[in-house]
């Protein structure tokens, strides 16, 4: 017997892959735009190399553009079209929430202050209450330029987006950019994944098991624990299937569920 919540969840899913087949289409009639997600841009230095690679959220293909001596971000594409009004809001913007993932790897527990990132903590909140993250996978891993395991896509391989974006928040919080464009994002730090544009955040996030260095261009809104540090760290140490640097991991990780409640 299929439960109302299921069958809400099922004609939501259908009505996404609708959408995305007309996107699809679209696209297929004009220049295609660059990949799916930013392949690692190589930032170099005059005084050595640093490299860095932008985190993309996309609506195109899966494959990875080749790496760019500057700190753009060639290779994302434009943000997808929205096709349903940003929830309205209903947190505390004054409270700490806590967003808790339950893997099949182990639990991830993130601390969210939506009195800095109101906007992606009411997203987030919404999401959760409506299982729109429970069996999904984490689609991407990166074991280097820059160290994240990407997540928040229900179709599980980074063209899902939930029909709505957020603005981007808390650009600031990690310092001023260098003079190669780019703020450390610490381990542990959590942060929306988007596209090239600004104000394109969807419901894909990134977990930095790694110091990594990146433009401040995406909302970092959460902390994991330790527990939950370790459980990604762990996660990277198995790799990227077939052996490279950036794709889905080796041994595939999922979201069982995904809960979001006052800290």
């Amino acid at each position: 017997m299929v439960s109302s919540d299921q069958r809400r969840r099922q004609l939501a899913r259908e009505k996404y892959e609708r959408q995305m087949r007309r996107r699809e289409e679209a696209r297929k009639k004009a220049k295609r735009r660059n990949a799916i997600i930013a392949a690692a841009l190589a930032v170099v230095l005059a005084a050595g190399a640093a490299a860095y690679a932008s985190v993309g959220l996309s609506d195109g293909d899966t494959k990875n553009d080749s790496a760019s001596e500057t700190p753009s971000q060639a290779g994302t594409p434009t943000p997808s079209e929205s096709s349903s009004p940003e929830p309205k809001m209903a947190v505390d913007a004054k409270a700490k929430y806590t967003m808790a993932l339950t893997t099949n790897k182990g639990d991830i527990t993130v601390t969210m202050d939506a009195a800095k990132t109101p906007r992606t903590v009411n997203s987030f909140k919404h999401l959760a209450d409506k299982k729109y993250f429970d069996n999904t996978k984490c689609h991407r891993l990166t074991t280097g330029g820059i160290f994240v395991l990407q997540c928040g896509d229900p179709t599980g391989n980074g063209t899902g987006g939930p029909g709505y974006t957020i603005p981007d928040e808390n650009l600031n919080a990690l310092g001023k950019a260098g003079a190669d464009g780019a703020v450390t994002y610490p381990a542990g730090t959590v942060a929306m994944a988007k596209t090239s544009e600004p104000n394109s955040g969807g419901s894909q996030f990134f977990l930095v098991y790694k110091d990594t260095k990146l433009p401040p261009e995406y909302t970092p809104f959460g902390t994991m624990d330790a527990a939950g540090l370790k459980v990604v760290q762990d996660i990277a140490k198995d790799g990227v299937a077939g052996g490279a640097q950036d794709g889905a991991p080796k041994k595939p990780v999922t979201i069982e569920k995904a809960t979001v409640g006052k800290a």
